[in-house]
C-alpha cells in the first residue's frame, strides 16, 4: 500500500482542492443560480457580489490547494508556529 501513504495522499488532497477551486472559477454563475444570492457579498461586494465572493474563493482554494500538494503551507506552519508547539 505506498500508493496511500501520507506524502501521497498529501498531493492528492491538494490537487483535489485545486481542481474544486478552478472548477468554482469556471462555473460560479451556475453555483450562483443553484445557491442565489449571498446577502453579506452583495451588501459588502456591491452588485454581482456573490459571483465575486465565488471567485475570490475560487482563486484561494486554487492557490491554497497547490500550496497544500507542494509542502508549502505545511513548512510555513512548522516554521513559523512550530516553536509554540514543541518543533523546531
Amino acid at each position: 500500500m505506498e500508493l496511500l501513504n501520507l506524502k501521497n495522499m498529501t498531493f492528492i488532497t491538494g490537487m483535489l482542492i485545486s481542481i474544486a477551486g478552478f472548477l468554482l472559477i469556471i462555473f460560479r454563475e451556475k453555483v450562483q443560480r443553484a445557491t442565489g444570492n449571498i446577502g453579506f457579498a452583495e451588501q459588502y461586494l456591491g452588485s454581482g457580489g456573490t459571483y465575486t465572493l465565488f471567485l475570490i474563493l475560487g482563486v484561494v482554494l486554487f492557490f491554497g490547494g497547490i500550496s497544500w500538494a507542494t509542502g508549502t503551507v505545511q513548512t510555513w506552519f512548522s516554521v513559523n508556529l512550530g516553536r509554540f508547539f514543541g518543533h523546531v
